[in-house]
C-alpha cells in the first residue's frame, strides 16, 4: 500500500498495553493478577508500561512496527484512545490487520460497558479467549490550539463545550491523584455554577443548525461519563455520528433532568435535539473547547469525520445496527 512501511514478520504474541495509573493505580496494583491468569489460559505476551500521557500512542506504534498484530489494552477510556491513536498513526499496515481488545482497570470503562467487557479479569480474559470480532467505526476530529491546527482520533464519544470543562477539571484531579466513579459527577455538579452557554453554529452533512449551546456531545458509541448515555441511540457500526444538542437551559431544569441522562431518555426533552452524520463542522463564539474519550484537546473550529468499519475489535456483546 502507498506510504506504508515494510513491516517485519508478524508475532503471534498479544502486544498488552498496561497504563498502570489507571483506576486509582489498579493497573499497577493488579497487574500480577492480571498477568497470572494471562498465563493461566495460555496466553504468550509482551507486556509495556506507560509512563505518561500518550506513552501508549508511541508504545503501539512501536509495536506494530515491530510485527505486533494483536493489541490488549489494560487500562481505562484513554488509555484505550490512545492506543487508537497508535493504530492509526503507524505506517505499516491497514487499521483493519489489527485485532484491538480490553482488560477494563479505569473509572468510567464506557467503551468497555457498551462492549459487555465483564470488569472481572477471568471474565474478561474469557471474552479475549472466545474471540467475537467486529469492525466498529472511527472518528477523526480537526482542532485548533492556539493558532495550531491538530488532528485526533476516538472510538466512542466526543463532548463539546460544557461536557469537555467537567472533562478538563476532572482531569486535572486525576493528574492530582483524586479518582473515583463519583468525581466526573462532582464536577459535573461543580461546572454548573459558572458556565454559560454558548452561540454556536454546528453543520451537519450540509445542514446548518444554529443555537446558543450549551453542550454537544458525537457519538460513535452511546455511554460517558461513567453510564450515561448523551447519545443513547448510537450504534458504533453504522457509518454515522449521533449528535446531540442541549440548547440553553436553565440549571434547575438540567438537575432535574438529569436522570434522563442515565434511562436513555435524554432526546425526549424539548430543549435537547439529536442528529445523525458523517461529517460535522462547529464553530462558536466565544471559543469552545472539546474532549473526546475523556482527553482533554483544543477548541473551535472543530470538524468530525466519521471513518467506518475502521478497527477490529474482540467484544463480548456488540450493538449492531441491524
Amino acid at each position: 500500500m502507498k506510504g506504508m512501511q515494510k513491516p517485519l514478520p508478524i508475532k503471534r504474541d498479544y502486544l498488552v498495553v498496561v497504563n498502570p495509573n489507571a483506576g486509582k493505580r489498579k493497573g499497577q496494583k493488579d497487574w500480577k493478577e492480571i498477568s497470572s491468569c494471562f498465563m493461566k489460559y495460555g496466553f504468550t505476551f509482551e507486556a509495556r508500561f506507560t509512563r505518561a500521557v500518550r506513552h501508549a500512542i508511541e508504545l503501539t506504534v512501536e509495536a506494530i512496527q515491530e510485527g505486533y498484530r494483536k493489541i490488549i489494552v489494560v487500562g481505562g477510556d484513554g488509555t484505550m484512545n490512545e492506543v487508537v491513536n497508535g493504530i492509526f498513526l503507524q505506517h505499516v499496515c491497514p487499521t483493519t490487520d489489527i485485532e484491538l481488545a480490553m482488560i477494563t482497570v479505569g473509572t468510567g470503562n464506557d467503551w468497555g460497558r457498551m462492549f459487555g467487557i465483564p470488569s472481572d479479569y477471568v471474565q474478561a480474559i474469557q471474552v479475549i479467549r472466545e474471540h467475537k470480532m467486529h469492525l466498529q467505526d472511527a472518528g477523526m476530529i480537526y482542532y485548533f490550539n492556539g493558532t495550531e491546527r491538530e488532528k485526533r482520533y476516538f472510538i466512542n464519544i466526543a463532548g463539546l463545550g460544557f461536557d469537555a470543562v467537567v472533562v478538563r477539571r476532572t482531569n486535572l484531579q486525576k493528574e492530582r491523584g483524586r479518582n473515583g466513579k463519583m468525581l466526573y459527577m462532582l464536577n459535573l455538579l461543580r461546572s454548573l455554577v459558572f458556565y454559560r452557554s454558548t452561540s454556536t453554529e454546528v453543520e451537519i452533512d450540509g445542514l446548518r443548525i444554529k443555537n446558543n449551546t450549551f453542550t454537544i456531545s458525537i457519538g460513535i458509541g452511546k455511554y460517558s461519563g461513567g453510564g450515561m448515555m448523551q447519545t443513547p441511540k448510537a450504534l458504533p457500526d453504522d457509518g454515522l455520528f449521533d449528535i446531540t444538542v442541549v440548547k440553553q437551559i436553565g440549571k434547575g431544569d438540567l438537575l432535574l433532568n438529569l436522570k434522563k441522562l442515565y434511562n436513555g431518555s435524554i432526546l425526549e426533552h424539548p430543549k435537547i435535539e439529536g442528529y445523525k452524520g458523517k461529517r460535522i463542522v462547529i464553530d462558536s463564539d466565544p471559543l469552545i473547547h472539546v474532549e473526546a474519550d475523556g482527553e482533554s484537546l483544543g477548541h473551535s473550529p472543530i470538524e468530525f469525520q466519521i471513518i467506518p468499519a475502521a478497527v477490529y475489535i474482540i467484544c463480548g456483546t456488540y450493538p449492531l445496527s441491524g
